[in-house]
């Protein structure tokens, strides 16, 4: 029986939004994440009678037809682009992006990374680095003897030094933005990698050409609503109960078959 797949198919779908909705939970607390969605799409059709075809007996056009649906496939889990609320740190080195954009890292194998976690950090030599070590691009060297650093909303830091009232500029970060954000890669750590889904980055200068603008001492939130994803987890559970009923209705009917003499 066709039904049998059919379900099997339905409940392997909600399994896959159990496991999207599992890591929007995860990381309802992790800087910049942007929540996902598990999206479907149904299978082909077996088409007994197609709509539109000659009914032989009386020579009328069927309106409808009979098509059989074979079940529902994953297309893509897609990341929601939504801005997270802004959380008060106080730290020198805390920067949220408020509006589009990401900041651009080097790994270690040189390749350009992006992400939206602003909770950056300094070398022993006083590089300008993510919570991972990776560097930020424009490389930024902070002296020994700063005071304090200030970061205008433009991405301009500043040093301020014992004995100077005027502040130095030490170098100004910038913010990438691609066509298709939705189509970078995501690899951990809050990073992203490029990809031809997504088009080449655009760099600028935060605040110009559609991009955002930092904000000093602060950090950008999950966009994860909690509320929403449990509701989602509900109804992903009944789909996968009601997917396995079907299979021991289909079951059932089965050993009626056999059992028929």
């Amino acid at each position: 029986m066709r039904a049998l797949k059919i379900a099997a198919a339905g409940m392997t779908a909600q399994q896959m939004r159990v496991e999207v909705i599992s890591n929007n939970l995860a990381n309802m607390s992790t800087t910049g994440y942007n929540a996902r969605r598990a999206e479907f799409a149904d299978l082909h059709y077996q088409q007994v009678a197609r709509p539109g075809t000659i009914n032989s007996s009386s020579g009328a056009v069927l309106p409808t037809g009979i098509q059989l649906g074979l079940g529902v496939r994953a297309t893509a889990v897609s990341m929601m682009l939504q801005q997270g609320s802004l959380a008060a740190t106080g730290g020198d080195l805390d920067v949220a992006i408020e509006g589009r954009g990401y900041l651009e890292v080097t790994m270690p194998d040189g390749t350009a990374a992006y992400t939206r976690d602003g909770a950056l950090k300094l070398t022993g030599d006083g590089q300008v680095v993510t919570a991972d070590g990776y560097p930020v691009v424009p490389d930024i060297t902070v002296p020994g003897d700063t005071r304090s650093i200030s970061i205008n909303s433009e991405g301009e830091v500043y040093a301020y030094f014992l004995g100077n009232v005027q502040p130095a500029l030490l170098g100004q970060l910038t913010l990438a933005n691609f066509t298709n954000p939705k189509g970078l890669e995501a690899i951990g750590s809050n990073l992203f990698l490029e990809t031809g889904a997504s088009g080449p980055s655009a760099v600028g200068v935060p605040g110009e050409d559609g991009l955002g603008v930092l904000r000093q001492g602060y950090l950008e939130d999950s966009s994860v609503d909690p509320v929403k994803e449990v509701t989602d987890l509900i109804e992903a559970q009944r789909g996968y109960e009601l997917n396995s009923k079907v299979i021991t209705a289909s079951d059932q009917m089965l050993g009626s078959m056999v059992q028929i003499r």
